[in-house]
């Protein structure tokens, strides 16, 4: 039977297209026999089919003492292949590692150079801490070797061990170093020298600020582009700390930038001068300055050529990062950047985006957000171009050029949605950056927003985006991009009053009926977040609205209801106040006028009415708050006490002194900080202990009352709030429940818990003239309608009484919305530009400095590529004569305290076992370890003796022990 080599497997692999698992799994049962196999060549060839296999993603880790058996071959081609399956499928936890330990060190030592090179590639893959301390003097001595290649494998080996086992790098510094200081030394050793050098400079800098010597010199006469880009980076590490090499460095580095034709060599010398600080010094303020201009000029060089998009994305990098220090130096280049805008790579875009909004300026600002409203204008539909580009009040002036630009583009790149969220956001950022310091046109700014909500994604939805101005300060409505555009709108309508006309024109324009039903078929959750800054723009300067009338029927639509509860608070908090915008200034009104305003408070009404029953409590308590004083104000108007072409008191003085008072300043974010709290309020105390248990007791009284709306259940049943529905479903059933003001509500307000309140209120009204009662059980209506609505079963409808309105037709032009409408003040070609002033906020002493950041920029960690853990060097130190850092002297003192701890420790048992020895008793003529007593054995027959006579024959023993004692004294006596 012949074995399949790795050549047919591939062959067998591609032929069965459509059927590779079979056939791999086929294949892998063939090599777990095959490798089992006493022949060493059918089993190094089944590790190679193995290890094929493994890199389409099938583990191999079983085979892992197969492998150490091929790797222990004396045939080179098969102890390779072993090898290449250890650097495969060996881990640090593979159990047959340590049985590797000899077979390394065995290869490490032999004489043949393909031997000894395996292992040293291997090691840095399967390297663990013991296999580092085990091995360490193997690979020290392969530093001297005779061989170049062994030398540079054996240092490239030995930094991987020192990741691992940092102290290995005290013993192995002075054989590197030597290597390094060797003019006479291969290139290829010094290159792998510099490559460990250069890892090991930018954890700890200083210990190799004395190679800057030897590292100049070969920056100058290596005349190799590698190691000139690994030295570069070094200085780039070593320059921060001894500023003497600046001016050593700036010569050979400008002539490495003029000369050399490799843009890799090209972009490490402009970044090594960005990275050193080069360009920052103080030292030749003339020569710095020719410097970055001939580094720009490179960057512009890269970025005009197409050949690599690589090329192209570095170079926007230094540009990004040479801009702190020459922004109007890189502002000259705004033509090549802004045109990457373009590029089809979406990195290098966003690399532009990220440049292209830090070079920023009054002068081209403009320009650089019409060219991002462009892109996002293009990856829109032709429809929605139409609708952005065509008839837009707010678009002033450079809508022209848009529609050009479009009409020359022939084919457009589409774009994610999480880009476009991203231009949007850097065009509010670079627009409300400082203060609006750039903006000079708050009327073309105004305009900008406006298209900017036409250009939101359908998919919108990014609230945790970290951008914008002063992110830690935000609003709720400053979560996502809509709630961004309406802030900014609200911010340009609070401290620009030269631009509150426009912008609360513009707020009109997108409360509109058209504008809005426009908006939503794309983006109907998008736009809910602006709808709340408009809503209160509207109410605040209503003085400036075209149609307050029209804005006014939109706020109060029915469709609102789905609203969310935060906007519908605003929404019902602007109701009285485009009201009053409504009323006669003069106190007089015409019969049209009273019976507009009669129409107008009904339906107010009626809308407040639905949301005293909404499930937000803000909401809730607005609407009561309001829907009383709306009902107060109807039942004056319909009035006979006062004369009919009067307004009323109420609607007169009483309702605008409630929104009249100091006009409404931007205010610090930290001014609330600085006002101090009076000594009685505590804010943190409790106002009721047990609020808890009074609300569990109040839902748990009564489920099921007489008369229940749709959110009765909400409120006063535990079920209800353990309801899966939704507060959609809720406000759903809501807006099911509503209907025009012109059709009758009774069947709709007939289970309402105001009933009793309904019929009180029926009951004292009807007297009233403009109030229709009904016959029998029909049910009243929830407020005084006109009495043409107000129609009866068995009634017939009054024409007479159908007052005449004027609609106010002008040449046959009716209602426009504000968006198409074109505003009378609209600034003309060759005017003069306004001038604009912007209110600062307001603060009670200094501002702390600080606090927020413009642009929101979050500091990246940095992250190491390597796999394995390096921080246990920076704490190491190869020179031992120099003084150590604070933070190296608190680590070698906590050292120093554990191992005294140790030795205090030793010391103290040691004491210890001292003093006992010198307490015990030590008897004259006794040797202080005592003496050794040999225990004699016992006769059988004494024993026997002993165990059948008992106690007489120990007192025969006795006696016997006496006479011999004596006769012993008698014969010491002789002797004297």
């Amino acid at each position: 039977m012949f074995e399949k080599s790795l050549y047919d497997l591939i062959k067998g692999l591609r032929s069965h297209k459509g059927a590779e698992d079979d056939y791999i799994q086929d294949s892998l049962r063939e090599c777990k026999a095959e490798i089992k196999s006493q022949d060493m060549d059918k089993k190094a060839t089944a590790l190679l089919k193995l290890i094929y296999l493994e890199m389409f993603g099938y583990d191999m880790s079983w085979a892992s003492f197969h492998v150490l058996e091929v790797m222990s071959s004396s045939k080179y081609l098969q102890k390779r292949a072993g090898y290449l399956g250890a650097v495969q499928s060996f881990r640090p936890d593979t159990e047959v590692l340590m049985l590797a330990t000899n077979l390394l060190k065995k290869d490490l030592v032999s004489s043949s150079i393909p031997n000894m090179s395996l292992p040293l590639i291997t090691l840095p893959n399967i390297i663990t801490t013991s296999l580092a301390i085990s091995l360490l003097p193997d690979v020290l001595s392969r530093i001297s070797h005779s061989h170049a290649v062994v030398r540079k494998k054996a240092i490239v080996c030995l930094y991987r061990l020192t990741l691992v086992y940092p102290d290995a790098l005290k013993l192995a510094w002075p054989k590197i170093k030597e290597r390094l200081m060797d003019d006479e030394e291969d290139s290829s050793v010094t290159t792998a020298v510099l490559n460990v050098v250069c890892e090991l400079g930018w954890r700890r800098p200083r210990d190799f600020l004395p190679l800057a010597p030897r590292l100049f010199e070969l920056l100058v006469d290596g005349g190799n582009n590698w190691m000139a880009i690994k030295i570069i980076k070094l200085f780039a590490t070593l320059t921060p700390l001894e500023p003497r090499l600046v001016r050593k460095l700036l010569r050979p580095l400008v002539n490495i930038i003029q000369t050399t034709t490799a843009m890799s060599l090209l972009y490490e010398c402009i970044n090594g001068l960005i990275q050193g600080g080069i360009l920052d010094s103080d030292d030749g303020a003339q020569e710095k300055d020719d410097i970055a201009d001939l580094c720009v000029e490179k960057l512009r060089g890269m970025v005009v050529s197409d050949s690599d998009p690589n090329l192209k994305y570095v170079a926007l990098l230094a540009f990004n990062r040479i801009l702190s220090a020459y922004p109007a130096l890189v502002s000259m280049h705004q033509d090549v950047i802004t045109n990457c805008l373009d590029d089809a790579d979406l990195s290098i875009r966003l690399q532009a985006l990220d440049l292209a909004t830090r070079m920023v300026s009054s002068d081209n600002l403009q320009a650089i957000v019409e060219r991002l409203i462009l892109q996002l204008v293009e990856s829109s539909g032709p429809s929605e171009n139409n609708h952005v580009t065509t008839d837009d009040e707010f678009s002033v002036g450079d809508s022209h050029g848009l529609r050009g630009e479009l009409a020359n583009r022939k084919t457009a790149i589409p774009l994610p949605a999480d880009y476009k969220l991203e231009v949007l956001h850097r065009i509010v950022d670079i627009c409300c950056h400082s203060n609006y310091a750039n903006v000079s046109d708050f009327d073309w700014y105004v305009g900008v927003m406006v298209r900017l909500v036409k250009l939101l994604p359908a998919d919108v939805g990014d609230a945790g985006l970290p951008h914008g101005v002063g992110m830690a300060i935000q609003t709720d409505y400053q979560s996502d991009i809509t709630g961004r555009i309406g802030s900014e709108l609200r911010n340009v309508a609070v401290r620009v009053k030269e631009a509150r006309t426009e912008a609360t024109r513009a707020a009109e324009s997108l409360l509109s009926f058209e504008n809005r039903k426009s908006l939503s078929t794309k983006a109907s959750v998008a736009t809910d977040g602006i709808l709340g800054p408009l809503a209160w723009m509207v109410g605040e300067y209503a003085q400036h609205l075209l149609y307050p009338d029209q804005t006014l029927l939109s706020i109060i639509d029915m469709s609102n209801f789905s609203l969310p509860g935060r906007t519908l608070s605003l929404y019902v908090q602007a109701i009285p106040k485009l009201l009053n915008a409504l009323l006669p200034s003069d106190g007089t009104w015409k019969a049209t006028r009273r019976s507009e305003i009669s129409l107008m408070l009904v339906r107010i009404i009626e809308f407040l009415d639905f949301l005293g029953l909404h499930p937000d409590l803000e909401v809730q308590e607005r609407a009561i708050e309001f829907l009383e004083v709306m009902r107060l104000a109807a039942d004056a108007v319909q009035s006979e006490s006062h004369n009919w072409n009067e307004v009323p008191y109420l609607l007169n003085t009483v309702i605008p002194t409630l929104f009249q008072g100091l006009e409404l300043n931007p205010v610090s974010v930290n001014a609330q900080k600085k006002v101090t709290a009076p000594d009685q309020l505590h804010l943190h105390r409790e106002f009721n202990g047990s609020l808890c248990d009074l609300f569990l007791s109040d839902l748990g009284s009564s489920c099921k009352p007489e008369y229940e709306m749709p959110y009765h259940d909400f409120y006063y049943c535990k079920e209800g709030l353990s309801s899966n529905k939704q507060l959609g479903d809720i406000v759903a059933l809501d807006t099911a429940y509503s209907a025009p003001y012109q059709v009758p509500t009774s069947i709709m307000l007939e289970e309402t818990p105001t009933y009793a309140r309904r019929l009180d209120r029926k009951e004292r009204s009807k007297d009233d003239p403009f109030y229709i009662g009904t016959n029998g059980n029909n049910h009243d209506i929830s407020a005084p309608l006109h009495p043409s609505f107000s129609i009866s079963n068995g009634s017939e409808l009054d024409i007479d009484a159908i007052p005449i309105i004027d609609l106010k037709l002008q040449d046959g032009g009716g209602y426009r919305p504000p968006s198409i409408a074109r505003s009378e003040n609209r600034k003309t070609v060759g005017s003069y530009p306004k001038r604009y002033e912007v209110l600062p906020d307001e603060m009670i002493g200094h501002e702390e400095p600080g606090v927020t950041n413009n642009f929101g920029e979050f500091d990246k960690g940095k992250r190491s590529v390597l796999q394995v853990d390096s921080s246990g060097l920076e704490h190491l130190q190869l020179n031992e004569d120099r003084p150590l850092s604070h933070k190296q002297m608190g680590v070698r003192k906590v050292e120093d305290d554990a191992e005294m701890a140790i030795a205090m420790r030793e010391v103290e048992q040691f004491r210890l076992k001292l003093q006992r020895a010198s307490e015990r008793v030590h008897p004259v003529g006794i040797p202080s370890g005592g003496t050794l007593v040999k225990k004699k054995k016992k006769m059988k027959t004494v024993a026997n003796d002993m165990q059948g006579s008992g106690q007489p024959h120990c007192e025969t023993g006795t006696a016997q022990a006496n006479t011999e004692q004596q006769q012993k004294k008698k014969k010491k006596r002789a002797k004297k």
